[in-house]
């Protein structure tokens, strides 16, 4: 049996505040004031997605996957904001600790990272998260290490 062994990060394409369509894609959403909002599925349902009850949000990796998505980028209208980023970071270090997942390259990815590392999949080419103009950090791997990082530093620092 598979376990939770990966959190992929994503934006939503949306507006601030998720809507059904990005609650059942999604296990968590990050609203535009840094909230957490659950999705129609549990981490638990992606162990097994044979039986089509789980939260579709990585083309070609959703077993074993926690998605956590920041609500926006639809227009310019709706960047990211730091206090989404930040909270989304939080939260995977939160999973990271629940679940025993290693905050690696392979472990604690964008679904522009993923796409990158499985070029044979749908999510290839997938431009979320690229840029994180709210902290000054552009490009798909800066973009992953800085998250990383992030999610390394709250993983260190939650009570």
């Amino acid at each position: 049996m598979t376990s939770l062994n990966r959190i992929t990060i994503h934006w939503t394409g949306g507006v601030y505040i998720p809507n059904q369509v990005d609650k059942n894609a999604y296990h968590f959403l990050i609203d535009g004031e840094g909230k957490v909002v659950k999705g129609t599925h549990k981490p638990e349902d992606n162990i097994n997605c044979k039986d089509g009850n789980y939260a579709p949000h990585t083309g070609g990796g959703n077993t074993g996957n926690i998605g956590i998505a920041v609500c926006g980028m639809y227009s310019k209208d709706y960047p990211i904001k730091r206090i989404q980023i930040e909270a989304a970071c939080k939260l995977a270090a939160e999973l990271c600790n629940k679940y025993g997942i290693r905050i690696t390259n392979k472990n604690v990815v964008t679904h522009a990272e993923f796409g990158k590392q499985h070029p044979h999949t749908t999510s290839n080419g997938k431009i979320d998260i690229v840029n994180l103009p709210c902290v000054a950090v552009y490009g798909v791997d800066n973009v992953g290490n800085w998250i990383r990082n992030k999610v390394q530093w709250y993983r260190q620092h939650l009570v």
